[in-house]
């Protein structure tokens, strides 16, 4: 489980491509400091394991479906990437929760300069664009961000010059990808209130429950 505040800027040393799979070689250096063989890294939001330490840097092993389901095989060496730690007991929750499991590829449909912000547009899929809500939160390259507004297949979000600079999302331009992971949170509400056990039985949380005890 991560939070979405990115650690450290790594970048991308060494890729070695399988016929189905890759091996990322990332350099680093503040996430060094306690890591340990087995230890889950997310990069660029993606939950990866790493296998093996040394030279400042880790390895980690990228299967067929992570391949597929992310924009890690289109990166190249010297490509830099977000980093973070999984999230331990008792640490601060600055961003939301994140799973590190991507539902979705997104693309920068357009970027604006509002003063000190940048306001990203990402079109995004049905898969992704479900779980959007105005003021709700997305991860961006495994990234916490608010959702400033959203149409039907996109969605807006805003960068500070932290942001911009601490992460990825500062050297993003039109047209680049971006991996996609919505609420966690919302992904079990739908799941309760959509629930069938295929016997009659059928969740009891509704529009309606949740006005009548509150929480609308």
């Amino acid at each position: 489980m991560f939070t979405g505040i990115i650690e450290e800027l790594g970048v991308l040393r060494a890729i070695r491509r399988g016929a189905n799979s890759a091996q990322l070689e990332i350099g680093a250096e503040k996430i060094l400091g306690d890591g340990r063989v087995g230890d889950s890294i997310a990069v660029n939001g993606v939950c990866l394991t790493a296998v093996r330490f040394g030279g400042r840097a880790f390895i980690a092993d990228v299967m067929a479906e992570t391949l597929t389901r992310s924009n890690l095989g289109t990166l190249k060496t010297g490509n830099k990437v977000n980093l973070e730690r999984a999230l331990r007991l008792g640490d601060r929750l600055g961003g939301h929760l994140v799973s590190g499991h991507i539902d979705g590829v997104g693309v920068i449909a357009g970027l604006e300069r509002h003063d000190i912000a940048t306001v990203f547009n990402i079109k995004a899929p049905r898969e992704v664009m479900r779980y959007i809500i105005k003021k709700g939160s997305v991860a961006v390259d495994g990234a916490s961000l608010t959702v400033v507004d959203f149409g039907p297949d996109s969605f807006q979000v805003s960068l500070i010059p932290h942001t911009a600079h601490a992460t990825t999302l500062g050297f993003k331009d039109k047209g680049d990808t971006v991996n996609l992971e919505g609420d966690l949170v919302g992904k079990y509400i739908e799941r309760l209130m959509n629930f069938s056990d295929g016997k009659g039985r059928e969740s009891k949380l509704n529009i309606s429950f949740l006005a009548e005890h509150g929480f609308l």
